[in-house]
C-alpha cells in the first residue's frame, strides 16, 4: 500500500506538474519603484489590457492561461540582469517582455542571448539595444531613438532653423541626440550646440545659459530640442529663464499626461510624440480609450499604448508560431505584422525593431484638460521615416 500511495503521489505531482506548464509565462521586468516608476505602472495596465482585447478576455492562447509574473528592477541594471535571469530559470518564463530604463534594458540583452529566450523590450529606446548591443532574442515594440528623432526633426527641421538639445547624459540622452542630429542634418537646419545633464539634475541654469549664448545671436528661427525623460522638468525651469528676450522657442516629443500639464505654458509649441490618445483612430485604440476611461476615469497614457503593443506582439506571435519554442517564434516574429493602438507595427527582420507610425503635433493650451493637448499636424508612417539598421548582423 505505502508502494502504491507513493507511485499515486508521484504521479498526481506529475500531473500538476504539466497542467502547470501548460501556462504560458510571461514575465514583466520593470522599474516599479524609482525615477521611472509612473512608465512602469502604465506599461503594465497597457500589457494587461492589452491582453485581454487580444484574447478576447479569456487571456488564453491556444488553450493555455496567460500567467503573468512581473519583476520589479528599480531601473538599475543589476536587478533588471538578475532579474531577467531569475524569470527565464525560476520562473520558467516562455518569453519576457522589459524594461523601463535603457540602461537597464542593455543590461539584460546578454541574459536573453545565453538563455536562448526571446525578449521583447518595452518601453526603452536607446538605439544601441537594436544596434550594436542586439543579439536575434531581441525584439522590441518601443520606438527607438531613431524613431523619436526623426519624427522630431521632420517637426521642427527646415533650411534656416538653428537648433541646440539638452539631454540626459546615459544611453536614452546620448542615442538620442546621435540620431537627432542625423536626421536634422537632413533637413537642412543646423546644430550648433548639445549640453548634457545628470539624470537627478534639478537645476537647469548652468546648461541653459550655455544653450542661450550659443544661440541667441543666430539670424533665423532659433529652438531648443529638449529629450528628457523622469523627473526635473526642464521645460519648465528653461521656460522660467525667458528664452523669447533672445528669439529662441523650446521644442521637446510626446510625454506622459501629467508632465503635459508643463507644455500648456508653450502653446504653439511643436514636436513629435509615439502617442497621444486622441490621435490614432482604429479599432484597438477606440476600445482601449473606451475602456481605459470607463476603469480609471482617465484616458491611456503614453506608456499604456506601449504595453499593449506588447502583449498584442505576443499573442500575435504564439498564434502564429502555435508554439512558445523560441525558435518558431524568431521565425514567426521577424517580418511580423500586428495590431496595436497606434496601428500597424512591423518587426523588421534585420533588427526587431518595430516599425510604426509617429506622430507631429501642435501644443494646444485648451483648459478642457489639465494637461495640455497635442493636436495632430502630421502623422508620419512607417515608409515616410528612413529608420537606420544600426546593428552590425
Amino acid at each position: 500500500m505505502r508502494t502504491l500511495f507513493f507511485a499515486l503521489t508521484a504521479g498526481l505531482s506529475l500531473a500538476a506538474g504539466a497542467a502547470a506548464a501548460e501556462d504560458l509565462r510571461i514575465a514583466l521586468i520593470y522599474g516599479r519603484t524609482g525615477p521611472l516608476e509612473a512608465y512602469a505602472k502604465q506599461t503594465e495596465t497597457g500589457l494587461r489590457m492589452g491582453f485581454e482585447y487580444a484574447t478576447k478576455g479569456s487571456m488564453k492562447i491556444d488553450g493555455r492561461n496567460i500567467l503573468i509574473v512581473t519583476k520589479d528592477d528599480q531601473s538599475k541594471p543589476d536587478l533588471a540582469r538578475t532579474a531577467l535571469q531569475e524569470a527565464y530559470e525560476d520562473d520558467h518564463a516562455d518569453i519576457a517582455i522589459g524594461t523601463t530604463s535603457s540602461a537597464a534594458a542593455l543590461a539584460m540583452l546578454p541574459v536573453a542571448q545565453d538563455e536562448k529566450k526571446v525578449l521583447i523590450v518595452e518601453p526603452a529606446v536607446a538605439d544601441q539595444i537594436t544596434g550594436d548591443k542586439w543579439n536575434r532574442y531581441i525584439f522590441r515594440t518601443a520606438r527607438n531613438s531613431s524613431q523619436d528623432a526623426i519624427s522630431n526633426a521632420l517637426a521642427i527641421g527646415k533650411p534656416g532653423v538653428t537648433v541646440a538639445t539638452l539631454a540626459q547624459d546615459y544611453a536614452f540622452g546620448r542615442d538620442g541626440v546621435a540620431a537627432f542630429k542625423e536626421a536634422l542634418a537632413k533637413t537642412g537646419a543646423t546644430l550648433v550646440d548639445e549640453e548634457y545633464a545628470p539624470i537627478s539634475t534639478t537645476d537647469f541654469t548652468a546648461p541653459a545659459q550655455r544653450l542661450f549664448d550659443a544661440l541667441k545671436d543666430k539670424p533665423g528661427r532659433k529652438i531648443i530640442w529638449v529629450i528628457w525623460a523622469g523627473a526635473g522638468d526642464p521645460l519648465t525651469k528653461l521656460q522660467d529663464m525667458d528664452p523669447k528676450r533672445f528669439g529662441i522657442e523650446l521644442s521637446t516629443g510626446g510625454n506622459i499626461l501629467p508632465a503635459l500639464a508643463a507644455y500648456k505654458r508653450l502653446p504653439g509649441m511643436e514636436g513629435a510624440t509615439y502617442y497621444y490618445y486622441d490621435i490614432p483612430k482604429n479599432p484597438v485604440n477606440d476600445w482601449l480609450v473606451a475602456e481605459h476611461e470607463k476603469r480609471f476615469n482617465a484616458p491611456p497614457d503614453f506608456f499604456t499604448a506601449g504595453g499593449f503593443s506588447a502583449a498584442m506582439a505576443v499573442v500575435t506571435a504564439v498564434e502564429k508560431a502555435k508554439s512558445t519554442d523560441t525558435e518558431k517564434l524568431i521565425s514567426a516574429m521577424e517580418g511580423m505584422e500586428f495590431d496595436t493602438p497606434k496601428g500597424k507595427m512591423i518587426f523588421r527582420k534585420e533588427d526587431h525593431q518595430a516599425l510604426q507610425s509617429m506622430y507631429g503635433f501642435r501644443v494646444k493650451a485648451d483648459t478642457s484638460t489639465p494637461w495640455a493637448q497635442l493636436v495632430l499636424t502630421k502623422e508620419l508612417k512607417i515608409e515616410d521615416m528612413q529608420v537606420p539598421i544600426r546593428n552590425k548582423r
